[in-house]
């Protein structure tokens, strides 16, 4: 996996020239580190930046509120229907994201929402996969824990927001890591809804430095290196987090 990354950072300081010929060259003959000056002279890359962070943290943050409320629910509520409602919610995983495409297209142009970020957004907001794993994570915690809470005035909102929460940072780091690594790296939808380049988020505005004659790699590669740097940085950072939660969702103690 490091091969690409390497491979990419080498090409990205490489002339024009360089990044084409046969045979490849691995390493440039002139590092050429204004590659990455010229592509933040050629492109809005502090307005791509802000969209993902926007995209990024709302998204998360809404995915994460809503996914642990109803994997709450279908943990520890008892209601009519309850088993056959979580089946519907997981067999969404089971659809390719782009069948939904026209659908939510259809619904973001009735809303008057298309080249805006609420468009990008709001489809991210709702993940059966965080769902689940949060769902696997409150299924395991005593009941006992609950039922002292309970006893002391706790009431559902209170246990959740409390007692569950807390207990389950594993599984929300876990979710919010793999979900903050989707949004930031989603690259057809927000090209679907958006052709305002202030609007664009960086993989989409990544994809404007390209044409149907031409393609400056060494520029390209440069943009995606300064792109793909946040989320590998944070990856690393959290990574045992993400292995933890699926570890204690599978049930392994």
């Amino acid at each position: 996996m490091i091969v690409p990354f390497v491979w990419m950072v080498l090409t990205s300081v490489k002339s024009l020239a360089e990044s084409t010929a046969v045979p490849l060259a691995v390493l440039p003959s002139e590092w050429r580190w204004s590659n990455y000056a010229e592509v933040l002279r050629v492109l809005p890359f502090g307005s791509f930046y802000l969209n993902s962070l926007i995209n990024v943290a709302v998204r998360t943050t809404g995915l994460l509120l809503l996914s642990s409320l109803s994997a709450y629910a279908f943990a520890r509520l008892r209601f009519p229907g309850r088993d056959v409602l979580f089946v519907l919610v997981l067999s969404v995983m089971m659809i390719p994201p782009e069948v939904l495409l026209i659908p939510q297209y259809q619904i973001m142009a009735g809303l008057g929402w298309l080249n805006s970020l609420q468009a990008v957004i709001a489809p991210g907001l709702f993940s059966a996969l965080a769902t689940f794993l949060l769902r696997q994570f409150f299924a395991g915690i005593p009941y006992e824990i609950e039922e002292a809470a309970r006893i002391d005035g706790a009431g559902t909102l209170r246990v959740y927001w409390s007692i569950m929460l807390p207990m389950a940072a594993p599984g929300l780091i876990a979710a919010g890591v793999l979900k903050t690594l989707h949004a930031w790296n989603e690259l057809l939808w927000p090209l679907v809804v958006n052709d305002s380049p202030s609007k664009l988020t960086l993989p989409a505005g990544l994809a404007f430095m390209k044409d149907e004659n031409f393609t400056n790699f060494p520029l390209q590669m440069a943009g995606a290196v300064m792109a793909v740097l946040p989320v590998v940085v944070m990856f690393i950072v959290l990574q045992k987090y993400v292995v933890r939660g699926f570890v204690a969702a599978g049930g392994v103690k």
